[in-house]
């Protein structure tokens, strides 16, 4: 577990929790304010009385002074699903693991930040085009720290299909949390059409994109051979044979930027959260500068 993430940053984690834009269905026993209201004992607001409530929501004082009944309102706190699917493809183990390891910090973290605050959580692997859930339902830090401990066995490999895995995920719940979605982004899948699908099940969507400083400035020059991290060998048709001169390099970095300026264009539009990293960045140092600059926590 300490080879993930060290104890500072989950003590840390402990005096933060997650703040939904959203209203959302969920189940009783969390820590988060919904946008409709409830029976705890924070006073929300009034409303004139309607028959059939509850008397015993009626304010007396009020009555008292204006002659009319109004019902006390109270907040009502839920328990948020958050589901984090973690892309497991060849690509993310790139470059002595950094990637797989920043990915793998970043799940232990969100995980962390849920259960601490009482909310349930999923740890869902995308393998191809499916989404494995080997651990089922997290609740509580002692469960979630269990399943911590094998995290770090995951094997990353061959390529996936995120669009596919997860519209055919059979448990993705219906306006009750947040969907995680943990890859670089680079696979060849649909992934817009799956964000489109969770946002029709009324989830909030998080994207958080690693990818390697090599990835993003490559140093390869002259006649090089580039081997797919996701080819099944060195005869795959992904593999290419190249004569990189500064004007290849310089359409690479064109291409990258375009696909980094439509990843944020898109989840502007859609008003959902994304989340830039390279794989040598301190993970804590991004996750709470961009995740509180974001108000996805406070």
């Amino acid at each position: 577990m300490k080879k993930i993430i060290n104890d500072g940053f989950l003590s840390r984690l402990e005096a933060i929790s997650f703040n939904m834009k959203t209203s959302m269905r969920g189940y009783f026993g969390g820590t988060h304010k919904t946008k409709s209201y409830g029976s705890t004992v924070e006073f929300a607001d009034y409303r004139d009385y309607i028959l059939g409530d509850d008397l015993r929501r009626i304010d007396w004082n009020l009555y008292s002074r204006f002659e009319k009944f109004f019902i006390k309102l109270f907040t009502d706190e839920r328990q948020m699903h958050i589901q984090i699917f973690l892309d497991c493809s060849r690509s993310l183990a790139y470059k002595d693991s950094k990637k797989k390891d920043f990915a793998l910090q970043t799940v232990a973290a969100l995980g962390y930040l849920a259960v601490q605050n009482m909310d349930k959580v999923t740890i869902k692997l995308i393998k191809g085009d499916v989404a494995l859930d080997p651990w089922g339902i997290l609740s509580g830090k002692e469960a979630f720290l269990g399943a911590l401990g094998k995290l770090e066995d995951v094997e990353f490999s061959g390529s996936t299909d995120i669009n596919r895995a997860i519209v055919n995920c059979p448990t993705l719940g219906n306006s009750d949390g947040m969907t995680v979605i943990v890859s670089d982004f680079l696979d060849e899948s649909n992934w817009k059409a799956a964000v489109d699908y969770l946002l029709f099940k009324k989830r909030e969507v998080m994207l958080v994109q690693v990818l390697d400083p090599e990835e993003m400035d490559p140093s390869y020059k002259g006649r090089t051979i580039l081997l797919d991290s996701e080819a099944t060998d060195h005869y795959d048709e992904r593999n290419m044979k190249l004569n990189i001169t500064r004007g290849e390099y310089d359409a690479y970095k064109r291409a990258l930027r375009d696909m980094l300026d439509d990843i944020r264009s898109f989840s502007i539009k859609r008003n959902i959260t994304y989340l830039f990293a390279r794989s040598d960045e301190d993970v804590e140092k991004v996750f709470f500068e961009q995740l509180f600059e974001a108000g996805v926590i406070k």
